[in-house]
């Protein structure tokens, strides 16, 4: 009896052990502050009296900050995200698979049309992109309501909240704070892959980012 509660216990050790290797908790700030995220048309700081958060600044082009010193290619990625209900000026998410500053997947927030009225708008609130190819206007023209959804039980739009990405091989599923079901699902439009990440805000658009989470 004694030895098969040792070899449970030994397998319960050995069991956290490998969740703790195969998740990776990334204090954005840290980063920021050892110079291991790189800006890319954008400037970074760290965001107000919030020690564990970053903030981008908004500029007339899409920015990344890529996180240096990750590797991440499939997995899980969890992220907390704060816009602003400002229309056309709140593009919020994160970049995966980049090949270099102009190339890579994201999936992005609308957080303005988390509370809008019209339904056209309703179904623009979470999209993937693949950039250079495949921008949101060439995906919404050429295969409308493909890659962009809406978000049945949105959140506020003035505050944290968080998106789960489950990033596979040829599929990515969004999920948002504690909503069961994803609220977007596409097929992935490169087979390239790459392990850097970064966080990844729109024209025009500020953002700020806290509570990385990476599961492989």
């Amino acid at each position: 009896m004694k030895m098969q509660k040792n070899g449970v216990l030994i397998t319960i050790i050995i069991l956290i052990s490998i969740n703790s290797f195969c998740q990776q908790q990334i204090n954005l700030s840290d980063k920021f502050q050892n110079k291991k995220i790189k800006p890319v048309n954008r400037s970074i700081s760290i965001y107000g009296d919030q020690m564990d958060a970053i903030e981008m600044n908004a500029a007339n082009s899409s920015g990344i900050g890529i996180i240096e010193d990750v590797e991440f290619e499939k997995g899980i990625i969890e992220i907390e995200f704060l816009g602003e209900n400002n229309p056309g000026k709140s593009f919020i998410g994160i970049a995966f698979n980049i090949q270099n500053d102009e190339t890579y997947e994201a999936i992005y927030f609308r957080p303005f049309n988390f509370v809008a009225k019209e339904q056209i708008r309703r179904d623009h609130m979470v999209q993937y992109i693949y950039h250079p190819e495949f921008t949101w206007r060439k995906l919404r023209k050429e295969k409308t309501g493909e890659f962009e959804n809406e978000i049945t039980i949105p959140p506020n739009p003035d505050d944290w909240f968080k998106a789960i990405l489950y990033i596979k091989e040829k599929i990515v599923e969004v999920y948002v704070n504690d909503l069961s079901e994803p609220v977007l699902i596409v097929d992935r439009l490169t087979s390239t892959k790459s392990g850097t990440i970064g966080v990844w805000t729109g024209f025009g658009s500020s953002g700020r980012f806290r509570n990385l989470i990476l599961k492989k």
